[in-house]
């Protein structure tokens, strides 16, 4: 004979005794919260910068007019603290426009949670440099990484998908291109300043993020002294050749020499019959001048001479 099966009672909770419906429906509602900006924190490493630009000052200028009209992103730390998830550029425009406080909503994330979430949040912006792309795309994915070793947040199997793949079919950016965003974040700060001037292309930086540091400032010292940027050809040479420990400042400096679209015209003095005249502590972008000044000097010398012969 087969037993009985028996169903489980479910008895309500005190919350659920002693409250409305509609006080429950309410509680599940995203609560807005005037938390002090003393209280806040910023997302450790936040890979997106906030300037002090004019679209700054016109945000300030919004704020004193019609307060903080979406709220920003916080979750509670342990120490009952904040932490800014999203609204970074809203929490300065309010120290700036002299508020004590920040609108905030207050969500209950994890850290890998809420590295996805403040990346994605701040996706949103209408400009987004290459170096807030590349520290972004780190960020993520390295959170997404953790995420699938766990397996309460996600149903894949490990390793099914690799997440830059994943990350890749879930933004505008490719995986390929993700790839070469995050390579950037092997640049020295000064070259990925570059990058983001618009002087550096992103193909040729991804290639010079192969080459150790220490040679990476070499090269930063031959693009300032010659005034010019590896095309992406010179930087995939420069790349091999620094694999087979061939790539010095002197072969730095061959190279950059070459003629190239972005290269300033330029006289090129070759051999050393040249570069003897030179003091030796002059630096190469200083050249040029001291050629002009020297070509200015004996043009006078030569005036002075022609009009002494004429007397």
């Amino acid at each position: 004979m087969a037993k009985e099966k028996r169903e489980e009672i479910q008895f309500p909770s005190l919350d659920e005794l002693f409250s409305s419906q509609e006080e429950r429906e309410d509680a599940k509602l995203k609560r807005i919260y005037e938390i002090p900006l003393t209280e806040i924190d910023p997302f450790p490493d936040h890979p997106f910068k906030v300037r002090d630009d004019e679209d700054m000052m016109n945000l300030v200028e919004s704020v004193r007019i019609n307060g903080i009209i979406t709220p920003a992103t916080v979750r509670k730390k342990e120490d009952g603290r904040y932490e800014l998830l999203s609204g970074h550029r809203r929490k300065r425009a309010c120290e700036l426009a002299g508020l004590p406080t920040l609108r905030c909503d207050v969500a209950e994330m994890d850290r890998d949670e809420a590295t996805v979430f403040m990346v994605e949040s701040n996706f949103q912006r209408t400009t987004i440099l290459p170096s807030e792309k590349a520290f972004a795309y780190k960020m993520r994915l390295e959170a997404m990484k953790r995420q699938g070793k766990r397996n309460d947040l996600t149903s894949r199997p490990v390793g099914e998908k690799l997440s830059i793949e994943k990350l890749g079919e879930e933004g505008t950016d490719s995986a390929r291109q993700i790839h070469r965003y995050i390579r950037l974040t092997e640049l020295i700060p000064e070259l990925l300043d570059q990058v983001d001037e618009g002087k550096i292309a992103l193909r040729p930086a991804v290639e010079l993020s192969y080459i150790p540091k220490d040679i990476q400032m070499s090269i930063l010292d031959s693009i300032e002294s010659e005034q010019c940027t590896p095309t992406h050809a010179q930087a995939i040479r420069m790349r091999k050749m620094a694999e087979e420990n061939k790539l010095t400042p002197e072969s730095i400096e061959a190279i950059m020499l070459e003629e190239k679209p972005n290269q300033k015209e330029r006289i090129v003095f070759r051999g050393d019959r040249i570069a003897k005249l030179f003091p030796k502590d002059l630096p190469l972008s200083k050249r040029e001048d001291f050629v002009a000044a020297a070509m200015k000097h004996y043009n006078r010398f030569l005036q002075r001479k022609t009009k002494d012969q004429e007397r």
